[in-house]
């Protein structure tokens, strides 16, 4: 891993989006980097603040409007020209999504974490609310696994996520499904079907304030039968 591709889809939340923006840009890093932020068709006064930001801390903003009409969310666009930037370089891919705030030290850890394991397919950082409590979408499944390095079978999530170059040769995001929105799973269990190992680091959490970017998804804890019944029949969210 020569250097450090992040990337941020941002839609709108200005408030979360520009917190995770700053607290990237305020990483401590080694490695060189490169920052950018995917503009998902946000509104006019997201895309102006945006744009604002960007002169001022000098990160790279692309807005997606100028690339393609298809609807948000572009995931699956973005992830496919960040693997060929990242391949181009022999870099890795960092993503930070617009609801995460990572500390000073996060990104380089891991960076050091994943080059400490050559099998390393996804280096993730584990999510906890204001309290330090591990929460969405880890807390399931990492509730109480404190402190640790976990080698898991589970998939991660990409709130904040290191694809390494080892995954990003082996398996071709050409072949991901284009109907679907969120490719997180899909790409975890490709990393284990190369060979490959996933690790959550419970030593290392960043604060996650889950959906602020797309509220209608919190219908999903206020009442889930409604939130999948309008998944469903809207074709939203599909994993």
């Amino acid at each position: 891993m020569k250097t450090l591709h992040v990337i941020t889809p941002v839609k709108d939340s200005i408030e979360t989006a520009t917190q995770t923006i700053r607290a990237v840009m305020s990483s401590q890093l080694k490695i060189p980097v490169t920052y950018t932020v995917y503009n998902d068709f946000s509104t006019p006064e997201t895309t102006a603040a945006l744009q604002q930001l960007s002169q001022e801390l000098g990160f790279e903003l692309v807005n997606l409007c100028d690339v393609t009409d298809h609807p948000s969310p572009n995931y699956l666009l973005v992830l496919r020209t960040e693997q060929k930037k990242a391949l181009a370089q022999d870099a890795g891919m960092l993503i930070v999504e617009s609801d995460v705030t990572v500390q000073p030290h996060t990104l380089q850890a891991l960076v050091d974490g994943a080059l400490e394991r050559p099998d390393c397919g996804i280096a993730a950082s584990v999510t906890v609310d204001q309290d330090g409590v591990i929460n969405y979408p880890y807390k399931r499944d990492f509730a109480g696994k404190v402190n640790r390095v976990v080698d898991t079978r589970k998939h991660c999530s990409f709130c904040c996520s290191l694809l390494t170059p080892a995954l990003l040769a082996a398996y071709d995001f050409e072949q991901l499904h284009p109907d679907k929105n969120w490719f997180d799973v899909t790409i975890s269990h490709e990393s284990l079907k190369h060979g490959l190992h996933n690790y959550v680091f419970t030593n290392l959490p960043v604060l996650h304030k889950p959906h602020a970017s797309r509220p209608w998804k919190q219908l999903k804890y206020k009442n889930p039968l409604l939130y999948y019944w309008r998944k469903f029949i809207n074709k939203k969210d599909r994993i």
